[in-house]
């Protein structure tokens, strides 16, 4: 992968500038924000399927004896439970409990492991890994630069992958990964994804990168940026690390507790975790719909009155539901849905509603909102 003016370039990045896409710094990378325009590449993947670029993402191999031991230590998920071509979500947290990062980690192996952690997290667990092997026989690669990975994504994907792998797409779960051949080219192949859509990630060579987006994109998945994924995923509810959880917020906070397996001998923020469940949380992650005009944007303030309760950590204008939609943290008396505050519009307090998350859930095709949206 190449660089240019400090920042880093993905083997998609010809690829990109040759679609005419707007390029952006983006954790220290040089990456598609948009092709045409956000909304209407939001539409597409909810309608056929999309593609984005997802290079600038960490891939940390863990091979040895006692890989599944170690990133028990340092994984919120029991790591030597998690059987072979599955994958599972999880937090990295901190000796206080503080989330360092979100990833997901595939077993492809009795002793091998893939960490796919964010882009601007990627040195920073490396930073933490390597303080918590001691006495253990594994070893960590980095193997982000001689990579490439690309999210493909929607309710077409899976036909339109089908004619490019003969690996059967019928038979992989949600969750599972297939190491096999996509396009000509040896591929790992992930049914995962960042949007609420069904969909794959597949991990190649980088000189492969470019062949296999053109493979994809003759099929009809359109090209999509960073914003239409940031819009993707908050209708989702899935939550940005940097924006809505990062090492002053716990995972009772986030709402992603369900993610903690903490009752496990080594486990290294474990103690921490058990104080933070037993003593409670005082605010929570909620989502919010607008009921006036305006876009919660991360930073504004949440009011009670003239009172700050807390800050709006993401937000958008949803072309899915139509509305525009939020997440912020509030104290637990303002988190159960239908509580009602005001975001601070630059000065101008705008009505909200605190909604179910996700937003919606996705079939297939059809989206189905699962909170009742008021309008």
């Amino acid at each position: 992968m190449s660089s240019s003016g400090g920042l880093r370039r993905t083997s998609l990045f010809d690829t990109h500038a040759a679609l005419g896409a707007r390029m952006v710094p983006f954790a220290g990378w040089e990456m598609p924000v948009q092709y045409g325009g956000i909304l209407a590449e939001a539409r597409a993947v909810r309608s056929g399927a999309g593609l984005f670029d997802v290079s600038h993402m960490g891939r940390l191999e863990i091979r040895g004896a006692d890989a599944a031991e170690f990133l028990s230590r340092v994984l919120s998920v029991d790591v030597p439970k998690l059987r072979r071509r599955r994958a599972r979500y999880n937090v990295i947290c901190d000796e206080r409990g503080g989330i360092i990062d979100d990833c997901i980690v595939y077993r492809l192996g009795e002793d091998r492991f893939l960490v796919i952690p964010n882009a601007s997290n990627t040195d920073a667990v490396l930073d933490w890994f390597s303080r918590w092997g001691a006495g253990l026989s594994f070893e960590i690669a980095n193997v982000t630069s001689e990579t490439a990975m690309i999210a493909h994504q929607g309710p077409g994907a899976a036909a339109m992958l089908g004619g490019l792998t003969d690996h059967d797409l019928e038979e992989m779960r949600i969750y599972t990964a297939a190491e096999t051949v996509v396009a000509g080219s040896e591929a790992l192949l992930a049914r995962t994804g960042y949007t609420g859509e069904d969909g794959f990630e597949v991990i190649v060579a980088a000189g492969d990168a470019p062949s296999v987006w053109a493979a994809l994109s003759e099929r009809g998945a359109a090209p999509c940026g960073l914003g239409s994924r940031d819009v993707l995923r908050l209708e989702a509810g899935l939550l940005l690390h940097g924006n809505d959880m990062d090492v002053s917020v716990n995972p009772y906070e986030a709402g992603l507790d369900r993610f903690v397996s903490m009752d496990r001998e080594g486990y290294v923020p474990g103690d921490a975790l058990r104080r933070i469940r037993d003593a409670g949380v005082s605010r929570r992650l909620v989502g919010f719909q607008m009921l006036g005009r305006g876009i919660p944007r991360h930073g504004y303030s949440i009011m009670d009155g003239t009172e700050v309760i807390g800050e709006v950590t993401s937000g958008t204008r949803s072309p899915t539901l139509d509305m525009s939609i939020g997440m912020g943290y509030v104290p637990n008396g303002y988190a159960a849905a239908g509580s009602r505050f005001l975001i601070d519009m630059r000065g101008r307090p705008v009505e909200a509603e605190v909604a179910d998350l996700p937003f919606y859930v996705s079939d297939g095709a059809l989206l189905v909102p699962i909170a009742p949206l008021r309008s």
